[in-house]
């Protein structure tokens, strides 16, 4: 049975070395400690004996657009549709709070494509990219995949 749950401060440090350890390898943005604190409440986890196997995080980006980030699973859990449920239960808070798009930054555009998301230019969602996209050590040759979710 799949457990997620909304992330509580208890579960900071650890969705900080988790998404640190993909950043490392260049695969996400890792997020400062302090930025976890702040944005907790964006976050779910998925669990196991208090130990966090996975997370993602809904952050509000307008009235109408969220985005879909921070997705990770540790690599011996991957395969086992803890992923897909994290994003799942994104959506559905997406759909809950009248959220009408959803877009994300990817390495793995196919993993999400399954959820109906459809490739964009990233070029439509400036806000994004000098928000965030200008910390990232990539910028401004970002090679990630942007997608967007229409919401009915």
């Amino acid at each position: 049975m799949i457990k997620i749950r909304k992330a509580a401060i208890k579960d900071v440090k650890q969705i900080h070395l988790l998404l640190n350890h993909f950043a490392k390898d260049g695969i996400l943005l890792g997020r400062p400690l302090l930025a976890l604190y702040e944005k907790i409440r964006e976050f779910f986890v998925y669990e196991e004996d208090d130990t966090v196997i996975g997370c993602v995080a809904l952050a509000i980006v307008w009235d109408n657009m969220a985005e879909i980030r921070s997705l990770a699973v540790k690599e011996e859990f991957q395969g086992k549709k803890i992923g897909a449920a994290l994003v799942s239960e994104a959506i559905s808070e997406a759909k809950s709070l009248g959220i009408q798009q959803l877009f994300t930054l990817t390495y793995q555009p196919g993993f999400f494509k399954k959820f109906d998301f459809k490739e964009i230019d990233k070029k439509l969602l400036p806000h994004k990219i000098w928000t965030d996209c200008i910390n990232c050590p990539h910028f401004p040759d970002c090679n990630e995949v942007c997608l967007l979710k229409e919401i009915e």
